[in-house]
């Protein structure tokens, strides 16, 4: 391998997200000290960034009966009904509570889900979502 094809070859990694060939020595003409032209090839690996995370909250409203409450999160979240009868308590309770944890997409569909659905029963239930 010539160095003008390690350069050449450094260009084209370059392009793909790869480091430069790092050249530990170059070749030298006989009588030169003893290096051999070896090169070394390092190599990064693409870290994939972890997504952030969002959590769904319920809102409590005076208006929104506990039935539907434990419906909507049986339905949307997944949740069993002691789950679901524990989170709408808790709502009840303290004004806000936590459905569940998604990436950004799935919470942004999540509540649009269960406000659509909300609306179309005629009830004010509230349903929004926070960085985590």
């Amino acid at each position: 391998m010539t160095l003008t094809s390690i350069q050449e070859g450094a260009a084209s990694r370059a392009e793909r997200g790869l480091r430069p060939v790092v050249a530990a020595s170059t070749p030298r003409g006989p009588g030169d000290d003893d290096r051999s032209g070896t090169a070394i090839i390092t190599r990064t690996k693409p870290r994939a960034k972890r997504p952030s995370l969002y959590r769904v909250l319920l809102l409590n409203d005076d208006y929104t009966p506990m039935e539907f409450v434990v419906h909507v999160v049986e339905r949307f979240f997944n949740k069993s009904h002691d789950d679901a009868y524990q989170i709408m308590m808790h709502v009840h309770q303290n004004g806000v509570g936590e459905c569940g944890v998604f990436t950004y997409e799935v919470a942004e569909t999540k509540v649009t889900q269960v406000m659509d659905f909300a609306r179309k029963h005629q009830h004010p239930l509230q349903c929004v979502m926070e960085k985590k």
